[in-house]
């Protein structure tokens, strides 16, 4: 999986609090086996109206926000259904973080086995880049998760707590396998020393 680092990127602001997993990808879209081209039906429901026609009231079909890469959100964001979709989907649109006072505990976990940050600032901080967003035009922010810090350059900076573990695999691209495979020598030596049974060998 992709590491996370450092991101530099415009910001979209979504004012909405208790977004849940069915509003980000809509069950409807849930059909396909791959992790890849949910993207365009992010927000589906919100994003167009009739006849799939983009609803201007929406905050990603503003022009100011097109490109944003960082997702500004109310409180208890990605709550509702487990669904693993919804961070494929922020993430094949072209978000790498999302930033909200709080989170959904499976959302935020399904987040981190998929290279996709979830920083968790205070209330206060939120909408102070919620009101900065709306108000700067091609409004950008600095997510730096060795620093584990949020900053602009108009004065903002922000401290985020992580989970060591966590971040240690987010800074280091790593997912379940990869954890795993960082153990290949003695999985191999394993193997070697209890060959599988002959009924089982190739």
């Amino acid at each position: 999986m992709k590491a996370f680092t450092l991101h530099r990127g415009r910001v979209a602001p979504l004012d909405r609090v208790n977004v849940d997993t069915d509003q980000i990808i809509p069950k409807q879209f849930l059909k396909r086996i791959e992790k890849t081209g949910f993207g365009k039906f992010l927000f589906y429901d919100w994003r167009f109206v009739a006849e799939g026609k983009p609803n201007p009231d929406f905050v990603l079909n503003d022009p100011r926000y097109e490109g944003a890469t960082i997702l500004v959100a109310g409180k208890n964001f990605g709550c509702g259904s487990s669904r693993e979709h919804a961070v494929w989907a922020l993430s094949d649109y072209g978000f790498r973080a999302v930033i909200s006072s709080s989170f959904a505990d499976i959302f935020a976990n399904n987040s981190t086995k998929n290279g996709f940050l979830t920083v968790r600032l205070t209330v206060e901080e939120v909408a102070e880049l919620m009101r900065r967003t709306q108000d700067v035009d091609n409004y950008q922010i600095t997510v730096d998760l060795e620093q584990c810090e949020v900053r602009d350059d108009q004065g903002f900076s922000a401290k985020f707590s992580i989970d060591d573990f966590i971040r240690h695999c987010l800074l280091n691209g790593l997912d379940d396998i990869g954890l795993t495979l960082q153990h290949e020598a003695e999985i191999s030596a394993y193997e070697l020393r209890h060959p599988a049974p002959a009924a089982f060998a190739r």
